[in-house]
């Protein structure tokens, strides 16, 4: 029973509560999932416009289960199958790390994230490789790493 209980709650998280499951581009919609989430924890306060505990707790947080559901999903369905999207909802998560939640900011973050994690620029297609769920993850990391640095750059740049 456990078992079954933990392997729905993997389905669910892995899939970006069933964003996965969109027909057309599930990356896009996961993307959008990850989006909402950081909405939400702006709005609620667990994330702030600057550098913080929060922010790194969420991140690791994410991380962590996203690439234990990751790992599981990938045992049932294929080596990162299209309808696991937790990775796109971090990758999401880490291009807005540390910026308020204005519409520009998520806008951008949102473009310059989905351009990056299909592009793949060195060194995402390498983390790709990494195996046990992990590099579904990281890859989209490197995509938000240089998606958030665009931004802050862009801001410091801007003001």
């Amino acid at each position: 029973m456990m078992r079954k209980l933990a392997g729905r709650l993997a389905e669910a998280v892995g899939t970006g509560f069933y964003s996965g499951f969109f027909p057309i581009a599930p990356g896009t919609v996961g993307s959008a999932v990850g989006v909402v989430i950081y909405l939400a924890l702006a709005r609620l306060g667990a994330i702030g416009a600057g550098f913080s505990a929060g922010w790194i707790a969420v991140l690791a947080a994410v991380l962590v289960v996203g690439a234990l559901c990751a790992r599981d999903l990938e045992r049932r369905w294929g080596p990162d199958h299209k309808r696991i999207v937790v990775d796109e909802v971090w990758g999401m998560l880490v291009s807005l790390a540390f910026l308020p939640p204005a519409a520009g900011y998520v806008i951008a973050g949102f473009l310059l994230f989905r351009f990056f994690d299909i592009a793949k620029p060195f060194p995402a297609r390498r983390a790709e490789h990494v195996t046990r769920g992990w590099g579904v993850m990281l890859d989209d990391g490197v995509a938000g790493i240089y998606a958030c640095a665009v931004l802050h750059l862009a801001r410091a740049v801007v003001g």
